[in-house]
């Protein structure tokens, strides 16, 4: 194994002697390459991954199933994407953030004609995941999220390691995407994130929380919570979980016992309404919800939202809100989902017996206490934008 200024190459691999200068023709240490040779290297490196084709579109068999049911409601998707699951013999256990990556620039490729010229360099596909954690090293070698490079100690092509929103924001913004990230959780929680100013993202300075002082293991956004050194003894036994998120109340929750409230289901899920009214608002631009007799579903033109949580991450592909006979909306996420087969999922929507299951969740099935999402905004960065957009920031929004 080559490795030249923090990329990673397979020096026994033929696609290495064909891209990379085999033969010992450009030496294989202390050599500097300039920017667009390392492009270029990376370009001819990535491999197109393979992933079950849904006919005719995995989108579109959902937009018929909505509309199929009862009831008075509205729905907004998202456009075209492709599901990327998880594979037992690669990486089931911890992938779920790559394959969420995968799905969120499947619809980048489709949708938007800009970032088809620049994602991957112009390749026109969807990378694999090693082909996606060189992209990402690059990105962290380019100066894009420090912080979050210096915590995988540089380094993520060919391991294990659990990646979180901040990773897929870095890798985008890298090509010029205005990746943009949210942050959802109790006020308590909010010195922790990206968007406070002073936060002790990537210290070990003192969190007041209470009347109680502790250090954090690991600051930083929720998807920081990595503890890397322990991500291969912490995964569950069932293979499951994606991470090893240290959500803040399990950390000081041994010292609070005796004097914490247990907040009661419908308060917790009158918090998490946040999420949901922030969901909506996204992707239908604020517009005001008019209910009719039939069943009606929009598509908008945003992006998918990579959608992180304590253990797994999934991507939000639209939002369902049905009237209820109380006057009350109710809300249902539309989530695709890693861990699940796309041969089922397709079988399930084409018969329209079970996808409910599959890819409908609500407000109630919000257990989490903070959550973070990841989208895109319209257009490429300018070169001066390019440089702001290196410092991951996020939006705080209080459950």
């Amino acid at each position: 194994m080559l490795q030249i200024s923090g990329l990673h190459f397979d020096d026994s691999s033929g696609d290495y002697n064909n891209w990379c200068g085999g033969g010992g023709g450009i030496g294989k240490y202390n050599v500097m390459w300039k920017m667009d040779e390392k492009i270029s290297c990376l370009v001819g490196l990535q491999r197109r991954d393979e992933f079950h084709k849904v006919e005719g579109g995995l989108m579109a068999l959902l937009r018929s199933c909505l509309g199929s049911e009862s009831g008075n409601s509205r729905c907004i998707l998202s456009g075209y994407i492709d599901h990327f699951q998880s594979i037992e013999s690669e990486d089931v256990g911890w992938g779920c953030g790559w394959r969420n990556v995968q799905m969120l620039c499947s619809h980048l490729l489709a949708q938007r004609p800009e970032a088809r010229e620049v994602l991957f360099g112009g390749s026109g596909f969807v990378p694999d995941i090693p082909s996606l954690q060189r992209w990402l090293e690059f990105a962290w070698e380019r100066g894009f999220d420090a912080p979050g490079s210096d915590q995988f100690n540089h380094t993520v092509y060919g391991t294990e390691k659990w990646i979180g929103t901040t990773e897929c924001a870095a890798l985008l913004r890298s090509f010029g995407l205005r990746a943009r990230v949210v942050d959802f959780g109790p006020k308590e929680s909010e010195m922790l994130y990206l968007s406070v100013p002073g936060s002790s993202v990537g210290t070990q300075e003192l969190v007041r929380i209470g009347k109680k002082r502790k250090a954090p293991l690991i600051c930083g956004p929720m998807d920081r919570y990595l503890s890397h050194d322990a991500s291969q003894s912490s995964r569950s036994q069932d293979g499951k979980s994606c991470s090893s998120l240290i959500p803040l109340h399990d950390m000081v929750s041994k010292e609070n016992c005796g004097d914490r409230v247990v907040k009661s289901a419908a308060k917790q899920s009158e918090g998490h309404q946040v999420l949901m009214d922030f969901v909506w608002n996204y992707f239908s631009n604020k517009s005001t919800i008019q209910f009719g007799h039939h069943q009606c579903v929009l598509v908008s033109e945003k992006t998918p939202l990579y959608f992180q949580h304590d253990g797994h991450s999934r991507t939000i592909v639209g939002i369902q809100v049905k009237q209820q006979r109380t006057g009350i909306s109710q809300y249902n996420l539309l989530v695709l989902d890693p861990a699940h087969r796309t041969a089922a999922l397709e079988k399930s929507l084409r018969e329209k017996v079970g996808w409910q299951k599959l890819i409908k969740r609500g407000v109630h099935t919000l257990k989490k206490q903070q959550y973070q999402l990841c989208y895109v905004d319209p257009e490429i960065a300018s070169e001066e934008e390019m440089e702001k957009l290196k410092t991951i920031d996020s939006v705080f929004l209080e459950f």
